[in-house]
């Protein structure tokens, strides 16, 4: 990995999950077997690693397996007598790693629900500014597209109410590639996000008690952790009485932005560019469209040539 430019960070994180994977399999990776993976993968599940971290762990090692077959297959058989045989199959892949279902981001409408719950709850809780800081960063997720751990970095000077049209986040911390750095990008502050955050700035970020940098800060104006951004996120569903919703989650919220924006005409391109993925193809699979995304598209279509034909047969007859 060194040969080959990865970051020490990117070292040190696949280093980790080899040794986290191999340690809940008890045995070294030249021993394992199809059934040791799957107790791992269920280990797991059972301490509720989602799905993309579980793919993490099982690819983390599938390459590792790969480097042993390329480079030490012999060595091993001659020291250990063993044979190496790949131990992950097309079952971990399909059963174990993907999701089996869809995520199904949160409607506009669910978002409207839930906006409108934390604001009733401003007016009538005891500590009013941790719950006005919860309804800017979860309207930033949401309009934004930000991952949690890219808004948990975010710091004042990085909010521009003055570039371009709607104003724009620097997101400085975007999510590397692997064996690269951080990769920076510019965010509009689309649907009047940019009210949302002068509101903050002005009215809710002075009640914190240190004048730290960041945007979005605990109770003591420190740091923010990815951790407590889903922490809080599930404290607030139970206070509204839906603690048990499936797909509403931080990441989730990145979903129903990329799927907003695409059914409401927005370039997929642009959705790209915003979210801060490398391929366009990536862009595509957090697009869930409704159910009747289909015969809405029919309408707009079929209503914009019409208007387009009156239009035309109007100028004619003049």
């Amino acid at each position: 990995m060194v040969a080959r430019n990865f970051s020490a960070l990117t070292i040190e994180k696949d280093n980790a999950a080899l040794d986290r994977f191999l340690g809940l399999a008890g045995r070294p990776a030249w021993e394992l077997t199809p059934a040791d993976v799957d107790r791992v993968v269920e280990a797991l599940v059972a301490r509720g690693t989602g799905a993309v971290t579980r793919r993490d762990y099982v690819g983390t090692f599938r390459q590792f397996f790969r480097y042993l077959l390329a480079r030490h297959a012999a060595e091993i058989e001659q020291r250990f007598g063993v044979r190496l045989q790949d131990p992950i199959d097309e079952f971990h892949a399909g059963r174990h790693v993907d999701d089996a279902t869809e995520i199904v981001p949160p409607t506009p409408e669910r978002m409207d629900d839930f906006f409108a719950f934390i604001r009733t709850q401003m007016g009538v809780v005891r500590k009013w500014a941790p719950w006005a800081r919860d309804y800017a960063l979860y309207r930033t997720l949401y309009h934004a597209g930000l991952r949690a751990s890219e808004a948990t970095k975010l710091e004042i000077r990085d909010v521009h109410f003055d570039r371009g049209p709607f104003g724009k986040l620097h997101v400085r911390f975007g999510k590397a590639a692997k064996g690269s750095g951080p990769r920076p990008r510019w965010v509009p502050m689309l649907d009047d996000l940019h009210l949302i955050l002068r509101w903050y700035l002005s009215d809710v970020r002075p009640r914190f008690r240190r004048n730290e940098p960041m945007l979005f800060c605990d109770e003591g104006g420190g740091l923010l952790s990815s951790g407590t951004v889903r922490n809080r996120l599930k404290y607030l569903l139970k206070v509204e009485g839906r603690e048990h919703e499936v797909g509403f989650s931080p990441h989730a919220l990145r979903h129903a932005c990329a799927t907003r924006n695409y059914e409401r005409g927005v370039d997929l391109v642009a959705i790209q560019q915003m979210l801060g993925h490398w391929h366009v193809g990536t862009t595509m699979g957090y697009v869930t469209p409704s159910s009747t995304f289909i015969e809405d598209a029919y309408r707009s279509a079929v209503g914009a040539a019409l208007n387009d034909l009156t239009g035309d047969l109007g100028t004619s007859k003049e």
